[in-house]
């Protein structure tokens, strides 16, 4: 496994972290430990989850994620080698505090994760989302005394616009405070929008990407080939099939040419991308982890790389150049 600084930070991170959003759900509690294990023993020591992850049924509370994480630590799973990102802002329960970025949610959802997750300290607490109605002022007092009690070590964020990070980490910077160290975003070969301004702000800021949904959705894992071989799918997925269907096909057939499984080459491609410190692969198999395993050992060659872009083109370059021409 190779490894890499988070951002700007001195934090050792492993090129692949794994995500854990279907614990709990499609993957029972022996088979997520299971996971934990073999990605601990291939090296992967950046494990992302959230509060809200877990839910029992959808508008219910969340929580089942970390549990199931915290009870793999009273097992026995080595904390001290896991770098462990959790998340604040999703709604945990029907009262108006409870989700959020306000300084009372923050420290309380930090304490709850903390408890479910069996742990004195988080290594990277990520605001899930962008609080519009709470000032950077709050937040950052509120971040600066969880580090100053020892239950968070770094700061992140998730879904932030580029002009969101560059307001934050100036806030930040006027508290002399770290700020954000990573961005977690939507990024792969169908959604390329944050080639505009997120990755521009992240690269500028040291701020580490984290990319989600590396298969879109299941569309970059070979799904025209499964189709075609007797595998029925969702009348939405059916339906963004055929909204990609040429795009697809051409893809499954460069992979095909080049010798790599689609989700594969879909994860190998981000980790050639500008800021891109770690893709979340989300596995709920043993088996599934395992087939992603080798992906930061892969290098693409240029041609690869250019077909890519033929078939995925992205938004049309950097800002400030994409529009001040």
């Amino acid at each position: 496994m190779q490894y890499t600084h988070l951002g700007r930070s001195g934090l050792s991170v492993s090129r692949l972290c794994l995500g854990t959003m279907n614990f709990g759900g499609q993957t029972s509690e022996p088979v997520a430990h299971q996971i934990m294990d073999d990605a601990l023993e291939a090296g992967i020591n950046f494990f992302d989850t959230a509060n809200v992850y877990g839910r029992a049924e959808r508008g219910k509370p969340g929580g089942r994620t970390e549990e199931i994480i915290g009870n793999w630590f009273a097992q026995g799973g080595p904390r001290e080698k896991v770098v462990l990102a959790t998340k604040v802002y999703g709604l945990m329960s029907e009262w108006p505090n409870d989700s959020k970025l306000s300084a009372l949610n923050i420290r309380r959802a930090c304490d709850e994760s903390l408890r479910r997750l069996q742990t004195d300290y988080i290594d990277l607490y990520q605001m899930h989302h962008v609080d519009r109605d709470c000032p950077w002022e709050e937040i950052w007092q509120a971040m600066e005394t969880l580090v100053a009690q020892g239950k968070i070590v770094y700061a992140g964020s998730s879904n932030f616009a580029g002009w969101h990070i560059a307001q934050a980490n100036e806030i930040a910077r006027s508290r002399n405070f770290l700020g954000l160290v990573s961005e977690q975003s939507l990024y792969n070969l169908v959604a390329r929008t944050v080639e505009l301004e997120v990755l521009p702000a992240c690269e500028r800021y040291g701020v580490g990407v984290i990319p989600w949904s590396p298969l879109a959705g299941g569309l970059l894992g070979g799904i025209v080939a499964k189709e075609t071989g007797g595998r029925r799918n969702s009348p939405q997925a059916a339906q963004r099939i055929e909204r990609y269907r040429d795009k697809l096909e051409s893809y499954e057939k460069l992979c095909a040419d080049a010798g790599f499984a689609p989700g594969v080459l879909a994860l190998a491609w981000r980790l050639t991308r500008p800021a891109v410190t770690a893709p979340i692969i989300g596995p709920r198999t043993r088996e599934q982890l395992t087939e992603v395993l080798s992906v930061p050992d892969i290098s693409l060659s240029d041609d690869v790389l250019a077909k890519l872009d033929e078939i995925f083109p992205g938004p049309g370059g950097p800002a400030p150049e994409a529009y001040a021409w």
